[in-house]
């Protein structure tokens, strides 16, 4: 088993920073869970967009993830918050399994937080997407 790197592209950490940075001037519900990304990519390493491996998670990228408790197979967009939209499978940085999923390579295995417990997830496949996604106005 590899010692797991997390890896960050510039552009997307470079926008997670303004979402940190923009989160902590306003009283949000998210405030744990931006401390968290805030924690994360203190320890990424960030490289130029087209050094990013294939095999890793980053924002707009389909993620195939195993629930490992559940035995069931999910896949989900990883967006920014205000393109989130769990019934489209669009499910934001911000969220507990979104900040654990970015910047994880495909085969790592991890643990996050739910309300009732932990669950522990493998990460199948990653599919980047360069579409950004908007909400309407």
């Amino acid at each position: 088993m590899r010692n797991t790197i997390i890896i960050l592209t510039d552009s997307d950490a470079a926008r997670l920073r303004g979402l940190i940075e923009a989160s902590r001037r306003t009283v949000t519900r998210d405030r744990d869970h931006v401390e968290k990304l805030d924690e994360k990519l203190t320890l990424s390493e960030i490289v130029p967009d087209h050094h990013m491996p294939p095999n890793v998670v980053r924002m707009n990228a389909r993620v195939r993830i195993r629930d490992l408790d559940a035995k069931t197979i999910l896949d989900y967009t990883l967006v920014f918050p205000g393109d989130a939209d769990i019934a489209e499978g669009r499910i934001s940085v911000l969220a507990p399994l979104g900040t654990a999923m970015l910047g994880q390579w495909v085969g790592d295995e991890l643990e996050w937080v739910v309300p009732g417990g932990s669950r522990r997830i493998k990460v199948e496949d990653v599919r980047f997407q360069r579409r950004e996604f908007r909400t309407a106005a």
